[in-house]
């Protein structure tokens, strides 16, 4: 019987045994509770005509594992094993792949499609079986200690005597990020704020800057996207160390490239614990503990390759344990990697093993690392990978993120999204792979640069151009597809650009957005670099309506000046105007440099005049008033944002016309011209009610939330308490449902104040608990005032607040 028709047989009885040709009935019973992979193992090995000690031999697993699969007894065998005996076998084509397929039914289902939520700082997972290092972890335990049981103040003489900070330093795969993230898990009972990890990615080209980790910490904390990200870049620090210092946490900086990187982040008082991992001691901060990690002793090395080959190999050949590890360099990275190869070929002995090292050490000089004997170790398990595997291992290393997901790598390699998971979990199970946040993977420095290295030699130069073609395709035309759902709120279509991914909402769409985050900017900067234009201005067309959900990324000045230089490279005027408008806002909204955005409106109103465009010269007044306004410049502001609307009416755009109005509303009212003001507002819930207009309008829009939000200002300053009431009551909730946290405790707040006035406390005292319900992160002035406004109420005085802005 030839493989294709057995595999077929298995597939179709799946719960029954077979006479199969050959088999004796006696045979046949026998393999009654079989598992269909045991099944298939048995029939193959016999039709090559190996006895088990021979596919023992040849596979490297041992008679006793290979007995307990073909008996049904492990039900499970892992993908490195299989792979093993796959490679015994010399199984190739439909052979090879019957028996993966089959291997991977026994094991729970693949990933879904759609993209898995994490934490922008959740900790990677640790490894199992850490060993050693106990010197090291008793200096941060106590760092730990004192962080989650000192009570006293953290401010004058009475602070912490040092910073409860920790820099870990080392040579590359000694263990500084496994360290880390170990003291991490150990601390989650006593520091019960949690605790956090931020890849500062010193190595690469554009590292993290303190800014960036210091939003992606505060979006962890409870943030959102409004807690900080309407300050500039110093003010953003204050509030990150302001919260920071009420907070008992562990905070992971990983990767750090230099001091200047990680100054800002270091906390000046309170009890959060950063631990810093480095390739350099960073001398240059003061009143931090310092660890230096080197080579593992020979005793952790043994322990470490014991842990992972926990089959008493290690005790029945010491001697050969030691040339191992010696072979490794005592580096735990290297010996990880080794131990992962010998316990995957239980029936080698470790002198095999070591023999092996040995020869790759002699033979293979792919990889340069001073003096650091990793080439042998990573070479062996390299060498030993199936094909599809050590493609993907080569072709990973074009990833431009941190990390990435299962639906990236099947992308990158051309596979579909079942394959593409038992090829990293092969990776995995070999050492050559680490786990990251969520169900996500990652590269060991090392291991990229090598897995770099490998690819530079193997694949052919146009091969490898497709491949990363190919991702940076899908990458940008996914995040277009998300982009785009934040201006429709509909789900994506169906298309091959989202292929092994599903996108059903705007949360999903912002999910996968942050989530690739660095592997689609990525993707831009070489669309960018590589003169493709046309992808580039789409994407950041696309990604438009995302920035405000998204505030905090810190990345969007670069998405859309990138944009504009396309636009300006392919002669495109209106394209370029309309991303220099975008820029100029989020220059203003997200990075605070007003002048820089001033510039850039006016530049792209000089674009917008020159091709005679109608809606974007009306974006680039609108930005001009917005940003007048911004500076308190009441009169000029009016005058853009008047032109703005009438250029939006007379162009058809009822939506931009609104949102004109809506600023509007804020200018008359700083003006004094109230009246004016509050006629707009009616104005603009009258279009919005009127039937004539639902097909002009996007769905889901904030438009009436917005202009009931702005008029209430009127309402407040004016003492008109029933009409402020009525109005922020309507729209409580609908900002902290988007993030807008600082948006949402004004409401809440102010509602107080109105509701305080009119005599109504229960209520009051209600919305301002609902400020506190927030959390420390919306503007602690804010929080401030509430608690002052709860002490009132409770006194029988009214709150203090004159004015409201």
């Amino acid at each position: 019987m030839s493989d294709d028709i057995w595999l077929t047989v298995v597939a179709a009885m799946p719960q029954r045994f077979a006479c199969a040709e050959g088999m004796t009935m006696h045979q046949a019973v026998q393999e009654a509770g079989i598992t269909p992979f045991g099944r298939l193992l048995r029939r193959l090995r016999l039709d090559r005509g190996l006895t088990m000690e021979e596919l023992a031999e040849a596979s490297g697993v041992s008679m006793r594992a290979i007995g307990d699969m073909e008996r049904g007894r492990s039900a499970r065998p892992r993908r490195g094993t299989v792979t093993a005996l796959a490679q015994g076998m010399r199984l190739e084509g439909t052979a090879y792949d019957g028996l993966m397929a089959v291997a991977r039914a026994a094991r729970p289902a693949g990933p879904g499609a759609a993209p898995v939520r994490v934490s922008p700082c959740m900790l990677p997972r640790g490894v199992p079986d850490f060993v050693g290092r106990e010197a090291e972890l008793s200096v941060l335990r106590e760092l730990a200690r004192r962080a989650a049981t000192d009570d006293r103040p953290g401010t004058g003489a009475q602070r912490l005597p040092t910073l409860p900070v920790a820099v870990v330093s080392g040579v590359p795969g000694s263990g500084k990020t496994t360290l880390a993230v170990r003291l991490a898990e150990e601390c989650a009972s006593s520091l019960p704020d949690g605790a956090f990890f931020v890849d500062m990615r010193g190595l690469d080209e554009r590292p993290l800057t303190a800014d960036e980790a210091a939003m992606r910490l505060l979006s962890a904390w409870g943030a959102g996207d409004s807690g900080g990200a309407h300050h500039s870049a110093e003010e953003r620090t204050a509030l990150y160390h302001a919260t920071a210092a009420d907070l008992r946490a562990v905070v992971v900086l990983d990767n750090a490239r230099d001091e200047a990187q990680i100054r800002p982040l270091l906390p000046a008082r309170g009890r959060v614990l950063v631990v810093v991992t480095s390739r350099r001691s960073l001398a240059g901060l003061t009143g931090v503990r310092r660890l230096e990690l080197g080579s593992l002793s020979e005793r952790e090395s043994t322990a470490l390759l014991r842990a992972v080959v926990d089959d008493g190999r290690v005790e029945e050949d010491p001697a050969a344990a030691g040339s191992v590890t010696e072979l490794c360099g005592h580096l735990p990275l290297a010996v990880r990697v080794a131990a992962n190869w010998a316990a995957t070929r239980s029936n080698w002995s470790l002198q095999r093993l070591a023999a092996r090292l040995a020869d790759e050490d002699r033979r293979i000089d792919a990889l340069s690392a001073g003096d650091l004997r990793v080439n042998s170790a990573f070479s062996l398990s390299y060498s030993r990978l199936s094909p599809e595997t050590a493609r993907m291992f080569r072709l990973l290393s074009l990833v431009p993120g941190g990390d990435f997901s299962t639906p990236l790598a099947a992308v990158v390699t051309g596979t579909e999204l079942l394959d593409a998971e038992d090829l990293l979990e092969e990776l995995l199970e070999a050492g050559l792979l680490m786990t990251s946040r969520g169900d996500r993977y990652r590269f060991h420095d090392l291991l990229r640069l090598y897995a770099r290295s490998r690819h530079r030699e193997t694949d052919h130069q146009e091969h490898s151009a497709q491949a990363s073609a190919g991702l940076r395709t899908w990458l940008l035309e996914t995040a277009l597809a998300a982009g785009q759902m934040f201006g429709t709120g509909d789900s994506a279509p169906a298309s091959s650009r989202l292929r092994h991914i599903e996108l059903t909402g705007r949360d999903e769409a912002l999910a996968w957005l942050k989530t690739e985050g660095d592997n689609w900017l990525g993707a831009y900067r070489q669309a960018a670099g590589l003169g493709e234009h046309r992808a580039v201005m789409a994407t950041a067309q696309a990604v438009e309506e995302a920035v405000g959900s998204w505030i905090s990324w810190g990345h969007w000045a670069e998405i859309f000046e990138l944009a504009a230089r396309s636009s300006a490279m392919s002669g495109d005027r209106v394209s370029e105007a309309a991303s220099r408008s975008t820029l100029s806002w989020v220059l203003w909204q997200c990075d605070r440099r007003h002048q820089a955005a001033v510039a850039t409106a006016a530049r792209a109103l000089a674009l917008a005049d020159e091709a005679g465009d109608l809606v974007q010269q009306a974006r680039a007044h609108l930005y001009l008033g917005w940003l007048h306004d911004a500076v308190d410049d009441a009169a000029p502001a009016a005058d853009s944002i008047l032109l703005a609307m009438n250029l939006f009416h007379e162009a058809g755009e009822l939506y931009r016309y609104l949102q004109a109005a809506n600023m509007n509303i804020t200018v008359l009212r700083k003006m004094g011209r109230t009246q004016e003001a509050v006629k707009t507002h009616h104005m603009v819930m009258h279009a919005l009610a009127d039937p004539a207009h639902h097909d002009r309008l996007p769905p889901n829009i904030m438009t009436g939330v917005i202009s009931v939000y702005h008029v209430s200002y009127v309402y407040l300053n004016e003492g008109r308490w029933e009409e402020a009431a009525q109005a922020l009551s309507s729209i409580r909730g609908e900002q902290e449902a988007r993030g807008y946290l600082r948006a949402a405790a004004k409401v809440y707040l102010y509602l107080g104040q109105a509701l305080a006035h009119l005599g109504r406390n229960d209520e009051a005292e209600a919305s301002y608990r609902a400020v506190l319900d927030l959390g420390v992160l919306p503007l602690p002035e804010l929080l401030e005032e509430t608690q002052a406004s709860l002490d009132a109420l409770a006194a029988g005085t009214l709150p203090t607040r004159t004015a409201f802005e």
